[in-house]
């Protein structure tokens, strides 16, 4: 099935703000009320030779209906994160907090479906994580993918961290 129209009017509004972009490269409709699972590659802008693939549910102009709130899908989503080429990793945040790969719309206006990266030193591997980021009322919905760096021939633009 299509977006629907409020999957697009969100896509162009936050088209010129995402961090990364997505490729959907899978839709698999899950009952008749046009519900599908969307799975979309997102290449991490920070480090090449990372691919993310992100799914996630989204809601259909029959469930829209019947059940109202027209404008929000859920917050669900799933990550898996490979090594898909020679990584090079250029100016990443090395916070705690890491930083913000993808993000895009899953309702009208404030809920976003976000990817963060986050490096942990200590066991040289790029966390990402898959959550939802609300206004209020956050939901505690989340998925977790590793890319070990152990063993692996990394370049670093600025040098490995010490």
């Amino acid at each position: 099935m299509t977006r629907t129209f409020a999957g697009i009017a969100v896509a162009a509004i936050v088209a010129g703000i995402l961090p990364a972009s997505a490729q959907q490269v899978g839709e698999v409709g899950v009952d008749w009320l046009g519900n599908d699972i969307i799975i979309e590659a997102v290449k991490d802008p920070g480090v090449e030779g990372v691919t993310c693939h992100v799914s996630y549910f989204e809601r259909g102009v029959v469930d829209r209906l019947q059940k109202g709130n027209w404008f929000e899908d859920p917050s669900d989503s799933a990550i898996s994160c490979q090594q898909t080429g020679p990584i090079k990793i250029g100016d990443i945040n090395l916070g705690e907090g890491g930083e913000e790969v993808f993000k895009q719309g899953i309702s009208l206006i404030w809920k976003k479906q976000v990817v963060n990266r986050i490096y942990d030193k200590a066991n040289d591997t790029l966390v990402y994580l898959s959550h939802s980021r609300q206004v209020q009322d956050g939901s505690a919905k989340m998925a977790i993918s590793t890319v070990p760096l152990y063993g692996q021939q990394v370049v670093w633009e600025k040098g490995k961290p010490q």
